[in-house]
């Protein structure tokens, strides 16, 4: 009954920031780790970016690190991760994902629950 979904994808020009969202349903996500992972075509799925459920330790790619924040807003039971100066590359399907260890490492097998994705669409 675990169910993530993602938000805030859409078209943008390079340079511009998108702030994506993950909301879950009938469970808390503060009692998860969540992931932001994306996948564009033909290649294999990577990882974003990673928030712990203990102390919010964060991970992110050195492809997104210094220009993209993740964060948590319990109030709302969201997890956002803002990305800032986006690029063609960025363009994939974003997925939000949880498990409940307390500190995974960033990788997709390691997470359990998985949203439908969100398209990020970077062009001119």
């Amino acid at each position: 009954q675990v169910q993530l979904v993602e938000s805030g994808g859409g078209l943008v020009q390079p340079g511009g920031s998108l702030r994506l969202a993950c909301t879950a349903s009938e469970f808390s996500l503060n009692d998860y780790a969540i992931g932001w992972f994306r996948q564009a075509p033909g290649r294999e799925r990577e990882g974003v970016s990673c928030i712990s459920s203990e102390v919010g330790s964060t991970y992110y790619a050195d492809s997104v690190k210094d220009r993209s924040t993740i964060s948590r807003d319990n109030a709302k039971n969201t997890v956002y991760l803002q990305i800032n100066s986006l690029q063609h590359e960025d363009t994939a399907v974003y997925y939000c994902a949880a498990v409940r260890d307390s500190h995974p490492f960033c990788m997709s097998y390691q997470y359990d629950y998985w949203g439908q994705g969100t398209q990020v669409t970077v062009s001119s």
